[in-house]
Protein backbone atom coordinates (compact mmCIF):
# COMPACT_ATOMS: atom_id res chain seq x y z
CA UNK A 1 0.00 0.00 0.00
CA UNK A 2 1.01 3.31 -0.54
CA UNK A 3 0.49 6.98 1.20
CA UNK A 4 -2.48 7.64 -0.61
CA UNK A 5 -4.56 4.99 1.00
CA UNK A 6 -2.99 5.71 4.81
CA UNK A 7 -0.02 3.33 5.22
CA UNK A 8 2.70 4.96 7.08
CA UNK A 9 4.94 1.62 7.63
CA UNK A 10 4.90 -2.05 5.77
CA UNK A 11 6.55 -4.79 6.44
CA UNK A 12 6.61 -7.82 4.36
CA UNK A 13 7.62 -11.27 5.11
CA UNK A 14 9.67 -10.31 8.49
CA UNK A 15 11.64 -13.17 10.22
CA UNK A 16 14.11 -12.29 12.76
CA UNK A 17 16.35 -15.21 13.88
CA UNK A 18 18.95 -16.00 15.87
CA UNK A 19 21.40 -19.14 14.93
CA UNK A 20 18.46 -22.06 14.20
CA UNK A 21 15.79 -20.12 16.32
CA UNK A 22 13.43 -18.00 14.94
CA UNK A 23 11.83 -15.82 17.24
CA UNK A 24 9.64 -13.76 14.98
CA UNK A 25 7.88 -14.56 11.60
CA UNK A 26 5.25 -12.24 10.23
CA UNK A 27 3.82 -12.07 6.48
CA UNK A 28 2.54 -8.97 6.55
CA UNK A 29 2.03 -5.75 8.61
CA UNK A 30 1.23 -2.26 8.04
CA UNK A 31 0.70 1.30 10.11
CA UNK A 32 -1.64 3.35 9.52
CA UNK A 33 -2.21 6.65 10.75
CA UNK A 34 -5.59 7.10 12.88
CA UNK A 35 -5.44 4.27 15.74
CA UNK A 36 -3.65 3.02 18.60
CA UNK A 37 -2.65 -0.65 18.23
CA UNK A 38 -1.18 -2.45 20.87
CA UNK A 39 0.82 -5.79 20.45
CA UNK A 40 0.32 -8.11 23.27
CA UNK A 41 1.61 -11.17 24.45
CA UNK A 42 3.63 -12.30 27.30
CA UNK A 43 7.21 -12.31 27.55
CA UNK A 44 9.30 -13.58 25.16
CA UNK A 45 6.87 -13.47 22.76
CA UNK A 46 9.24 -11.24 20.31
CA UNK A 47 7.15 -8.42 20.49
CA UNK A 48 9.78 -6.30 21.79
CA UNK A 49 11.61 -7.39 18.70
CA UNK A 50 8.59 -6.73 16.49
CA UNK A 51 8.73 -3.32 17.54
CA UNK A 52 12.68 -2.57 16.87
CA UNK A 53 12.45 -3.82 13.71
CA UNK A 54 9.21 -1.33 12.37
CA UNK A 55 11.62 1.72 14.00
CA UNK A 56 14.25 0.42 11.69
CA UNK A 57 16.21 0.25 14.78
CA UNK A 58 16.84 -4.07 14.34
CA UNK A 59 17.14 -5.36 10.73
CA UNK A 60 15.27 -8.37 10.14
CA UNK A 61 16.68 -11.44 9.07
CA UNK A 62 14.31 -11.52 6.26
CA UNK A 63 11.93 -9.76 5.09
CA UNK A 64 11.51 -5.15 3.91
CA UNK A 65 10.71 -2.60 6.01
CA UNK A 66 9.44 0.46 4.33
CA UNK A 67 8.31 4.44 5.70
CA UNK A 68 5.66 6.21 3.28
CA UNK A 69 6.82 4.17 0.24
CA UNK A 70 10.28 3.83 0.77
CA UNK A 71 12.74 1.36 1.65
CA UNK A 72 16.28 1.60 2.38
CA UNK A 73 18.75 4.08 3.75
CA UNK A 74 16.42 6.54 2.91
CA UNK A 75 13.39 4.91 4.21
CA UNK A 76 15.26 4.56 7.56
CA UNK A 77 16.77 8.27 7.63
CA UNK A 78 13.54 9.90 7.14
CA UNK A 79 11.91 7.77 9.70
CA UNK A 80 14.21 8.44 12.18
CA UNK A 81 12.73 12.03 11.89
CA UNK A 82 9.55 11.78 12.01
CA UNK A 83 9.39 8.74 14.75
CA UNK A 84 10.11 8.37 19.05
CA UNK A 85 10.47 5.01 20.95
CA UNK A 86 9.84 5.11 23.91
CA UNK A 87 11.58 2.15 26.24
CA UNK A 88 10.87 0.63 28.79
CA UNK A 89 14.33 1.64 30.95
CA UNK A 90 14.85 5.45 30.11
CA UNK A 91 18.36 6.42 30.10
CA UNK A 92 19.34 10.75 30.30
CA UNK A 93 21.96 13.20 30.42
CA UNK A 94 23.23 13.80 33.68
CA UNK A 95 21.43 17.01 33.72
CA UNK A 96 18.08 18.49 34.57
CA UNK A 97 14.64 17.79 33.39
CA UNK A 98 14.34 20.62 31.07
CA UNK A 99 17.65 20.19 29.40
CA UNK A 100 17.08 16.09 28.61
CA UNK A 101 13.07 17.18 27.25
CA UNK A 102 14.51 19.44 25.40
CA UNK A 103 17.29 17.31 23.30
CA UNK A 104 15.77 16.04 20.55
CA UNK A 105 14.57 19.53 19.16
CA UNK A 106 18.04 20.89 19.96
CA UNK A 107 19.79 18.10 17.70
CA UNK A 108 17.07 19.07 15.19
CA UNK A 109 18.49 22.12 14.88
CA UNK A 110 15.11 24.22 16.81
CA UNK A 111 15.81 27.97 18.35
CA UNK A 112 16.55 28.18 22.02
CA UNK A 113 13.04 29.93 22.29
CA UNK A 114 10.74 27.30 20.46
CA UNK A 115 12.48 24.28 21.95
CA UNK A 116 12.04 26.54 25.48
CA UNK A 117 7.98 26.75 24.41
CA UNK A 118 7.54 23.95 23.49
CA UNK A 119 9.19 22.07 26.72
CA UNK A 120 7.54 23.79 28.90
CA UNK A 121 4.16 23.10 26.69
CA UNK A 122 4.76 19.46 26.87
CA UNK A 123 5.95 19.37 30.72
CA UNK A 124 2.89 21.49 31.57
CA UNK A 125 0.18 18.30 29.56
CA UNK A 126 2.17 15.49 31.48
CA UNK A 127 1.84 17.38 34.76
CA UNK A 128 5.97 17.66 35.38
CA UNK A 129 6.48 21.49 34.81
CA UNK A 130 6.98 21.69 38.70
CA UNK A 131 10.02 18.91 37.84
CA UNK A 132 12.18 21.42 34.72
CA UNK A 133 14.74 22.33 36.98
CA UNK A 134 15.26 19.48 38.65
CA UNK A 135 17.86 16.53 38.20
CA UNK A 136 17.43 13.54 36.68
CA UNK A 137 18.42 11.81 39.60
CA UNK A 138 16.49 12.95 41.90
CA UNK A 139 13.37 11.79 39.99
CA UNK A 140 11.28 8.79 40.66
CA UNK A 141 10.54 6.09 38.38
CA UNK A 142 7.22 6.78 37.57
CA UNK A 143 8.53 10.31 37.12
CA UNK A 144 11.35 9.68 35.40
CA UNK A 145 8.94 7.53 32.75
CA UNK A 146 7.04 10.87 31.96
CA UNK A 147 10.43 12.61 31.42
CA UNK A 148 10.72 10.05 28.38
CA UNK A 149 7.46 10.32 27.26
CA UNK A 150 7.25 14.12 27.36
CA UNK A 151 11.36 13.51 25.37
CA UNK A 152 9.50 11.80 22.65
CA UNK A 153 6.33 13.61 22.23
CA UNK A 154 7.70 17.41 21.99
CA UNK A 155 8.71 16.46 18.94
CA UNK A 156 5.04 15.80 17.60
CA UNK A 157 6.38 12.60 16.40
CA UNK A 158 4.71 11.19 13.51
CA UNK A 159 4.76 7.66 14.63
CA UNK A 160 5.08 6.46 17.95
CA UNK A 161 6.93 3.48 19.37
CA UNK A 162 6.30 3.00 23.25
CA UNK A 163 8.35 -0.52 24.35
CA UNK A 164 6.03 -1.81 27.75
CA UNK A 165 6.68 2.11 29.21
CA UNK A 166 4.92 1.00 32.55
CA UNK A 167 5.86 -2.66 32.98
CA UNK A 168 8.74 -1.29 35.67
CA UNK A 169 6.26 1.29 37.75
CA UNK A 170 4.48 0.76 41.07
CA UNK A 171 0.23 0.34 40.55
CA UNK A 172 -0.12 4.02 41.04
CA UNK A 173 2.50 5.55 38.54
CA UNK A 174 1.08 3.09 36.04
CA UNK A 175 -2.31 4.03 35.95
CA UNK A 176 -0.91 7.78 35.62
CA UNK A 177 1.49 6.80 32.89
CA UNK A 178 -1.26 5.33 31.50
CA UNK A 179 -3.91 8.59 31.72
CA UNK A 180 -0.68 10.32 30.11
CA UNK A 181 -0.83 7.73 27.26
CA UNK A 182 -4.28 8.23 26.34
CA UNK A 183 -4.84 11.67 26.91
CA UNK A 184 -1.55 13.72 26.01
CA UNK A 185 -0.05 10.86 23.72
CA UNK A 186 -2.93 10.61 21.40
CA UNK A 187 -3.01 14.63 21.10
CA UNK A 188 0.63 14.86 20.15
CA UNK A 189 1.31 11.49 18.11
CA UNK A 190 -0.22 10.68 14.84
CA UNK A 191 0.40 6.77 15.21
CA UNK A 192 1.08 4.59 18.03
CA UNK A 193 2.34 1.55 18.32
CA UNK A 194 2.08 -0.03 22.13
CA UNK A 195 4.15 -3.15 22.72
CA UNK A 196 2.54 -4.82 25.98
CA UNK A 197 2.29 -8.23 28.39
CA UNK A 198 -0.61 -6.41 30.73
CA UNK A 199 -3.93 -7.08 29.57
CA UNK A 200 -5.86 -4.24 30.86
CA UNK A 201 -3.27 -1.65 29.34
CA UNK A 202 -3.72 -3.47 25.77
CA UNK A 203 -7.63 -3.73 26.19
CA UNK A 204 -8.05 -0.34 27.33
CA UNK A 205 -5.89 1.56 25.54
CA UNK A 206 -5.93 0.47 22.00
CA UNK A 207 -8.45 0.55 19.39
CA UNK A 208 -7.35 -2.57 17.94
CA UNK A 209 -5.20 -5.61 19.77
CA UNK A 210 -2.58 -7.77 18.10
CA UNK A 211 -2.32 -11.03 19.55
CA UNK A 212 1.46 -12.12 19.64
CA UNK A 213 2.69 -16.08 20.54
CA UNK A 214 5.88 -17.06 19.46
CA UNK A 215 7.18 -14.65 17.23
CA UNK A 216 3.27 -15.18 14.82
CA UNK A 217 0.85 -12.80 15.47
CA UNK A 218 -2.26 -15.28 16.02
CA UNK A 219 -5.14 -12.78 16.18
CA UNK A 220 -5.83 -8.89 15.78
CA UNK A 221 -9.35 -6.95 15.70
CA UNK A 222 -10.60 -4.22 17.98
CA UNK A 223 -10.54 -5.46 21.57
CA UNK A 224 -14.60 -6.01 21.65
CA UNK A 225 -14.25 -8.92 18.85
CA UNK A 226 -10.68 -10.70 20.62
CA UNK A 227 -12.79 -10.16 23.69
CA UNK A 228 -16.03 -11.77 22.38
CA UNK A 229 -14.31 -13.77 19.95
CA UNK A 230 -10.60 -15.49 20.88
CA UNK A 231 -9.42 -17.56 17.97
CA UNK A 232 -8.68 -20.63 20.49
CA UNK A 233 -7.63 -21.24 24.29
CA UNK A 234 -4.72 -19.30 24.19
CA UNK A 235 -6.01 -16.39 23.37
CA UNK A 236 -8.86 -16.85 25.66
CA UNK A 237 -7.10 -17.49 28.96
CA UNK A 238 -4.86 -14.13 27.52
CA UNK A 239 -8.32 -12.05 27.69
CA UNK A 240 -9.07 -13.43 30.59
CA UNK A 241 -11.00 -16.93 30.47
CA UNK A 242 -9.30 -18.32 33.09
CA UNK A 243 -11.58 -21.58 33.73
CA UNK A 244 -11.76 -24.49 31.26
CA UNK A 245 -14.57 -27.02 31.18
CA UNK A 246 -14.26 -30.24 29.53
CA UNK A 247 -17.30 -32.02 27.42
CA UNK A 248 -18.62 -34.00 24.62
CA UNK A 249 -19.97 -32.05 20.86
CA UNK A 250 -23.58 -33.59 21.13
CA UNK A 251 -25.27 -31.17 18.56
CA UNK A 252 -23.89 -28.22 16.10
CA UNK A 253 -26.04 -25.28 14.72
CA UNK A 254 -23.94 -22.99 12.73
CA UNK A 255 -21.41 -21.59 14.84
CA UNK A 256 -23.24 -22.73 17.74
CA UNK A 257 -22.23 -26.00 19.34
CA UNK A 258 -24.45 -27.91 22.46
CA UNK A 259 -21.74 -29.65 24.23
CA UNK A 260 -22.43 -32.56 26.91
CA UNK A 261 -20.61 -31.71 30.43
CA UNK A 262 -20.98 -33.79 32.89
CA UNK A 263 -24.20 -34.73 31.71
CA UNK A 264 -25.59 -31.19 31.44
CA UNK A 265 -26.10 -29.64 28.04
CA UNK A 266 -24.05 -26.56 27.21
CA UNK A 267 -24.65 -24.14 24.47
CA UNK A 268 -21.64 -22.63 23.43
CA UNK A 269 -19.77 -20.84 20.23
CA UNK A 270 -17.11 -22.80 18.75
CA UNK A 271 -16.76 -24.88 15.36
CA UNK A 272 -16.35 -28.66 16.04
CA UNK A 273 -17.05 -31.90 14.95
CA UNK A 274 -20.42 -34.31 16.42
CA UNK A 275 -18.79 -36.69 19.23
CA UNK A 276 -16.03 -34.63 19.51
CA UNK A 277 -14.32 -33.92 22.47
CA UNK A 278 -14.08 -29.88 23.92
CA UNK A 279 -12.99 -27.64 25.97
CA UNK A 280 -15.13 -24.80 27.01
CA UNK A 281 -13.52 -21.21 28.14
CA UNK A 282 -15.64 -19.09 30.40
CA UNK A 283 -15.09 -15.83 32.49
CA UNK A 284 -15.66 -16.00 36.23
CA UNK A 285 -17.83 -12.61 36.03
CA UNK A 286 -19.81 -13.59 32.99
CA UNK A 287 -21.74 -16.96 35.37
CA UNK A 288 -24.63 -15.35 36.67
CA UNK A 289 -26.18 -16.81 40.14
CA UNK A 290 -29.25 -17.44 41.48
CA UNK A 291 -31.87 -18.78 43.79
CA UNK A 292 -31.81 -23.33 43.29
CA UNK A 293 -35.63 -22.99 42.31
CA UNK A 294 -35.12 -21.01 39.14
CA UNK A 295 -36.29 -22.96 35.75
CA UNK A 296 -35.34 -22.65 32.27
CA UNK A 297 -39.11 -20.85 31.45
CA UNK A 298 -38.17 -18.16 33.56
CA UNK A 299 -34.60 -17.26 31.97
CA UNK A 300 -34.02 -15.42 28.47
CA UNK A 301 -30.47 -17.05 28.58
CA UNK A 302 -30.54 -20.81 27.34
CA UNK A 303 -27.61 -22.15 29.80
CA UNK A 304 -28.89 -22.94 32.87
CA UNK A 305 -27.66 -25.74 35.47
CA UNK A 306 -27.35 -26.21 39.55
CA UNK A 307 -24.65 -26.95 41.69
CA UNK A 308 -23.33 -26.73 45.26
CA UNK A 309 -21.17 -23.89 46.53
CA UNK A 310 -17.64 -25.66 48.02
CA UNK A 311 -16.20 -22.34 48.89
CA UNK A 312 -16.53 -18.69 49.41
CA UNK A 313 -13.45 -16.43 49.36
CA UNK A 314 -14.57 -12.51 49.89
CA UNK A 315 -11.90 -10.33 48.07
CA UNK A 316 -13.14 -6.43 48.88
CA UNK A 317 -16.52 -5.62 46.93
CA UNK A 318 -16.43 -9.11 45.15
CA UNK A 319 -16.86 -12.73 46.02
CA UNK A 320 -15.02 -15.38 44.35
CA UNK A 321 -17.27 -18.63 44.58
CA UNK A 322 -16.43 -22.42 43.62
CA UNK A 323 -18.75 -24.64 42.75
CA UNK A 324 -19.61 -28.37 42.31
CA UNK A 325 -21.98 -29.41 39.67
CA UNK A 326 -22.01 -30.92 36.22
CA UNK A 327 -17.93 -30.09 36.62
CA UNK A 328 -16.06 -27.53 39.01
CA UNK A 329 -16.96 -24.09 38.59
CA UNK A 330 -16.03 -20.72 39.57
CA UNK A 331 -18.15 -17.42 39.65
CA UNK A 332 -17.14 -13.82 40.49
CA UNK A 333 -19.92 -11.87 41.94
CA UNK A 334 -20.44 -8.56 44.10
CA UNK A 335 -20.93 -9.11 47.95
CA UNK A 336 -24.29 -7.91 47.63
CA UNK A 337 -25.59 -10.06 45.26
CA UNK A 338 -23.50 -13.22 47.49
CA UNK A 339 -25.35 -11.81 50.31
CA UNK A 340 -28.87 -11.86 48.91
CA UNK A 341 -28.35 -15.46 48.02
CA UNK A 342 -26.93 -16.50 51.03
CA UNK A 343 -23.93 -17.99 49.24
CA UNK A 344 -21.86 -20.06 51.61
CA UNK A 345 -20.15 -23.29 51.45
CA UNK A 346 -23.16 -26.10 51.04
CA UNK A 347 -25.77 -23.49 49.87
CA UNK A 348 -27.37 -25.02 46.42
CA UNK A 349 -27.97 -22.21 43.39
CA UNK A 350 -28.40 -21.84 39.61
CA UNK A 351 -26.02 -21.09 37.51
CA UNK A 352 -26.56 -19.32 33.85
CA UNK A 353 -24.67 -18.43 31.41
CA UNK A 354 -24.89 -16.82 27.49
CA UNK A 355 -23.83 -18.80 25.21
CA UNK A 356 -21.81 -16.16 23.58
CA UNK A 357 -19.85 -15.67 26.80
CA UNK A 358 -18.75 -19.49 26.68
CA UNK A 359 -16.00 -20.73 23.90
CA UNK A 360 -15.80 -24.37 23.03
CA UNK A 361 -12.38 -25.35 21.07
CA UNK A 362 -11.38 -28.92 20.23
CA UNK A 363 -9.36 -30.63 22.94
CA UNK A 364 -6.83 -31.64 20.31
CA UNK A 365 -5.90 -29.27 17.46
CA UNK A 366 -6.90 -30.58 14.00
CA UNK A 367 -4.41 -30.54 11.10
CA UNK A 368 -6.96 -28.77 9.33
CA UNK A 369 -7.08 -26.02 11.51
CA UNK A 370 -3.81 -25.92 11.25
CA UNK A 371 -3.55 -25.36 7.80
CA UNK A 372 -6.50 -23.20 7.91
CA UNK A 373 -4.55 -20.63 10.17
CA UNK A 374 -1.60 -21.01 8.13
CA UNK A 375 -3.52 -19.56 4.98
CA UNK A 376 -5.14 -17.17 7.05
CA UNK A 377 -1.84 -15.84 8.30
CA UNK A 378 -1.35 -14.71 4.39
CA UNK A 379 -4.65 -13.48 4.20
CA UNK A 380 -4.25 -8.98 5.48
CA UNK A 381 -8.07 -9.02 6.53
CA UNK A 382 -8.09 -12.04 8.26
CA UNK A 383 -9.10 -11.76 12.13
CA UNK A 384 -6.53 -14.61 12.78
CA UNK A 385 -3.32 -13.39 10.92
CA UNK A 386 -0.27 -12.24 10.16
CA UNK A 387 -0.83 -8.63 9.21
CA UNK A 388 -1.43 -5.77 11.46
CA UNK A 389 -2.54 -2.39 11.20
CA UNK A 390 -1.96 0.55 12.88
CA UNK A 391 -2.81 4.28 12.90
CA UNK A 392 -4.31 7.59 15.30
CA UNK A 393 -8.10 7.26 16.15
CA UNK A 394 -8.85 10.93 17.31
CA UNK A 395 24.14 7.33 33.07
CA UNK A 396 25.69 9.74 30.85
CA UNK A 397 24.44 9.52 27.05
CA UNK A 398 21.45 9.70 25.83
CA UNK A 399 19.08 7.49 24.22
CA UNK A 400 18.66 9.56 21.15
CA UNK A 401 16.02 6.70 19.90
CA UNK A 402 13.89 7.51 23.24
CA UNK A 403 14.17 11.34 22.38
CA UNK A 404 14.56 12.01 18.62
CA UNK A 405 16.29 8.82 16.55
CA UNK A 406 18.79 11.64 15.50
Amino acid sequence: MSRENGVVIGGHGLRRSHGPRTVLQVDEIEIRRGELLAIFGPNGAGKSTLLRILAMLEKPSAGAVSFEGRSGAAAEKALRIASAVVFQRAHFWRENVEYNVGLGLRLRGRSRSETRRRVHRVCEQLGIEPLLGVQVTDISGGEAQRVALARALVLDPQVLFLDEPTSNLDTDSRAELRGDLERVARERATSILLITHDRNEAFHLADRVGVLRGGRLIQIGTPTEIYENPVDVYTARLTGAEFILQGRVVDRDERTLTVDVGGASVRALGEARLDEPVKIAYRPEDLVLGPPDQTPGELSTRNLIYATITERRDMGGLVRLRMQGPAEMVALVTRDAADELGASPGARVSVRAKATALHAFPTVERASQRSDRSASSRRPEARSVSSVTIGRSSGSGSDHSSASRS
